[in-house]
């Protein structure tokens, strides 16, 4: 969806780091369960199986309720809430046997900065550590305890700031490298475009030559030849004579459409003058009697644009003076916020459009107008003439 598609399409959300390395933090966490597990089975005496089933209902928990919220991003404040009511409550309940369970802090706390904020992540974090000193001093009281225990803590608070300082860091760069991709990714699409663009007008401009070199200096020939042999007969043949006349005014048409098609890169109608101006000269060439009108402010509109929009016009009129046998014709061009459209109307014979054959003339116009991002709507019936509109945007 580009932005001459006009695609309405929702980007795909980004996935951050927590989501993109769920497998890592799963390993982790495992890995810390596991250590703490066996610290507790062989280590300080105590409650087993109470701080055992504790904290292996930590894993279901973590399983069924934890992990949605990570891979899940922000999560409402009801779920957040009772997922972390529920490991306070498990947490505690095996520190409050075993104290060694306290390790398993260095595990629970990064899982708080998955879908919290950072400040709330780091609060519970700092929460959770100085619960872990105060079951350890009721388990074991005295002031040498309770030393050790809330200066463990407070030790365990500052690596949650220092963590969570990291991490708001780590986000932060990660969010102006985000930047910085998508603004490459921008300016790659620009110069995709743009290099398109330049091939395209190169081919144009070498398609220009060759008609030049070809077709415009062949007619140019034929023409002299053909008055050449006028000059010879000199009013002797009257027959062939006529015959070379309707010869010599085909080639100078079709003469005309090749250089027409040679200056198409840059049309002399537009040289010094505005599309307007270019316009208003064409509907007062010999050969029809078209009105002019605009409406809107004109403005500056890319040369692709105005080419477009010029040979639009030029291709119309010269189909109202070949095929039409109109009275009249009208040229409208109506300036909008974000678009420009051409109307060009006869009062001619008119067509049956369902069963045209399909000249190269409005195959031409349309293949133009479709390549400038526009539409080209042909509307005519037998006896009631033909209008001819293009809308391009600008």
């Amino acid at each position: 969806m580009s932005q001459p598609q006009q695609a309405c399409a929702q980007e795909p959300r980004q996935r951050h780091a927590w989501e993109t390395g769920t497998l890592a933090w799963d390993a982790f966490y495992l890995l810390v369960f596991v250590a703490v597990l066996v610290i507790v089975l062989v280590g300080t005496p105590g409650s087993r199986i109470v701080a055992v089933a504790a904290m292996a209902a930590l894993i279901p928990w973590y399983l069924l309720a934890g992990r949605p919220l990570w891979t899940g991003g922000r999560a409402g404040r009801a779920r957040a809430a009772i997922y972390v009511t529920g490991v306070f409550a498990l947490f505690g309940a095996a520190q409050s046997q075993n104290p060694e369970v306290w390790f398993l802090a260095f595990a629970i706390s990064p899982q708080f900065f998955s879908f919290l904020t950072t400040r709330l992540a780091t609060a519970l974090g700092i929460a959770l550590n100085f619960l872990a000193a105060a079951l350890l001093v009721a388990r074991y009281p005295s002031a040498g305890t309770a030393a050790v225990a809330f200066g463990v803590a407070a030790a365990g608070g500052g690596f949650a700031i220092f963590y969570s300082g990291w991490v708001s860091r780590i986000i932060g760069q990660s969010a102006e490298r985000a930047a910085i991709i998508d603004q490459l990714e921008a300016t790659r699409a620009e110069l995709a475009a743009a290099q398109h663009e330049a091939g395209r007008m190169a081919e144009r401009q070498r398609l220009s030559a060759d008609i030049h070199d070809t077709l415009a200096q062949g007619f140019t020939s034929i023409l002299m030849l053909i008055q050449a042999a006028q000059a010879d007969l000199n009013g002797s043949h009257p027959q062939a004579e006529r015959q070379l006349d309707l010869a010599a005014r085909t080639a100078r048409e079709n003469l005309a459409e090749a250089r027409a098609l040679v200056a198409d890169l840059a049309p002399a109608q537009l040289d010094g003058g505005t599309l307007p101006d270019a316009l208003r000269r064409l509907s007062q060439a010999p050969g029809v009697a078209a009105s002019f009108g605009l409406s809107g402010t004109p403005r500056p509109l890319p040369m692709t644009t105005e080419v477009v929009l010029l040979r639009v016009c030029q291709e119309a009129l010269a189909n109202v003076r070949k095929h039409a046998g109109a009275q009249s014709a009208a040229v409208r061009l109506g300036y909008d916020p974000d678009a420009v459209r051409l109307d060009v109307s006869d009062d001619g014979a008119g067509f049956d459009p369902a069963r045209v054959n399909g000249g190269y003339g409005l195959r031409g116009m349309r293949t133009r107008v479709t390549e400038a991002g526009g539409t080209l709507t042909v509307r005519s019936s037998p006896g009631a003439g033909t209008r001819v509109s293009a809308t391009v945007p600008a």
